[in-house]
C-alpha cells in the first residue's frame, strides 16, 4: 500500500425492519449481496459488503432490523444487531422518510444512547417525500438525538448515495486495506446462494411463510461441462407451508427455482443447475440445535 493516509473502517447499517437497509448496501456495493423483500426482518445474519477506492476501504455490516423479539430466532437477530454496534467505527441509522417517527425509531435511539460511536441519520426513500416535509422530518430527528450527520438519500434511485459515501469515508480512521480491492463481501458463496433462494421464496409466498423458512445448501459443485450443480433444501415449520411453497403440481417451486437460478448465474458468472427440495422441521426457530444447523451460530457474535 503506497498511500500512507489510507483510511479504512467498519460501518454498521441499522434501522427498523423494512426501511431499505439491504437496498442501500446493494446500491453502495453495486451488486446484490443482501436480499431484498418488502416483508420485514428479511436480513438474519450480518452481511458484510466491502467498498474499496484508491484511498479508502469501508466494510459495511447490514444488521437484522432492530425490533422486540418474539422467538429464539428473534433473540438471535437482536443479539447480532446490538453486538455489531460495539465493534464498528460508524453507525448508519437508516430511517424511512415516508413513515412518521414512532415507537420503533425511539426503541433504536434508546439503544444508541450509551454508544460513543458516531451516528449518522440516513433518511431513505426521499423520492416519496415532498422537500418541505423532509425539512420537518429532519427537525423531528434532530430534537431526539445528536446525529453527527444527517444525509437524505434514495437507495433505490441512487440519489445522494455518493455524498453519503464521501461523508462516511471522512469519518473512517487511518488503517490498512483489509480485503483485496475486487472483493465485495466476506461471506462464502454458499451463504449468498442460500439467501438468493430465500429471497425468491419471500417474493412468491403469502404472509404465514416468510419467517418460518430457512435454506440449506446441501451440495454445490462444478461439473465437467462448467455448469455449477446446486442442491438446496427449503426448511419450513408446518406441512401446510410445504404445500404452499411447492404449489399446484410443483408450479411455485419451479418459479422459485427459475428466478433464483438467474440471480445465482449472475453472481457466479456461470451456468447453474439448481435442484430444490422442501422439508418440514417443526418449530425450528425455537430450537437452538436447528438454529445452529441452519447457520445461526451465537458463538460467532
Amino acid at each position: 500500500m503506497n498511500n500512507t493516509n489510507y483510511k479504512s473502517g467498519f460501518a454498521a447499517i441499522i434501522g427498523r425492519p423494512n426501511v431499505g437497509k439491504s437496498t442501500l448496501l446493494n446500491k453502495i456495493i453495486g451488486q446484490k449481496i443482501a436480499i431484498m423483500s418488502d416483508k420485514p426482518q428479511t436480513t438474519r445474519n450480518k452481511v458484510q459488503g466491502v467498498y474499496t477506492t484508491n484511498d479508502s476501504q469501508v466494510i459495511f455490516i447490514d444488521t437484522p432490523g432492530i425490533h422486540k423479539p418474539k422467538h429464539k430466532l428473534g433473540d438471535f437477530m437482536m443479539k447480532v444487531a446490538t453486538n455489531t454496534l460495539k465493534e464498528v467505527d460508524l453507525i448508519l441509522f437508516v430511517s424511512d422518510a415516508d413513515q412518521s417517527f414512532g415507537p420503533g425509531e425511539q426503541f433504536i435511539l434508546e439503544r444508541l444512547e450509551n454508544t460513543n460511536t458516531p451516528v449518522f441519520l440516513v433518511l431513505n426513500k426521499i423520492d416519496k417525500v415532498h422537500p418541505e416535509k423532509l425539512l420537518e422530518i429532519i427537525s423531528t430527528y434532530k430534537d431526539r438525538y445528536p446525529f453527527k450527520e444527517i444525509v437524505p438519500v434514495s437507495a433505490l434511485e441512487g440519489n445522494n448515495v455518493e455524498t453519503l459515501l464521501t461523508q462516511i469515508t471522512s469519518y473512517m480512521p487511518e488503517g490498512p486495506q483489509y480485503y483485496p480491492a475486487d472483493q465485495i463481501t466476506d461471506h462464502p458463496e454458499r451463504f449468498i446462494v442460500s439467501e438468493l433462494i430465500r429471497e425468491k421464496v419471500l417474493h412468491v409466498t403469502r404472509e404465514e411463510i416468510p419467517h418460518s423458512i430457512a435454506v440449506v445448501i446441501e451440495q454445490m459443485k462444478e461439473r465437467h461441462n462448467e455448469t455449477v450443480y446446486i442442491g438446496a433444501t427449503i426448511i419450513v415449520e408446518r406441512s401446510s407451508q410445504k404445500g404452499i411453497i411447492i404449489g399446484k403440481q410443483g408450479s411455485l417451486l419451479k418459479e422459485i427455482g427459475k428466478s433464483a437460478r438467474q440471480d445465482i448465474e449472475t453472481l457466479l458468472g456461470s451456468k447453474v443447475f439448481l435442484e430444490l427440495w422442501v422439508k418440514v422441521q417443526k418449530d425450528w426457530r425455537n430450537r437452538p440445535v436447528h438454529l445452529k444447523d441452519f447457520g445461526f451460530r451465537e458463538d460467532e457474535y
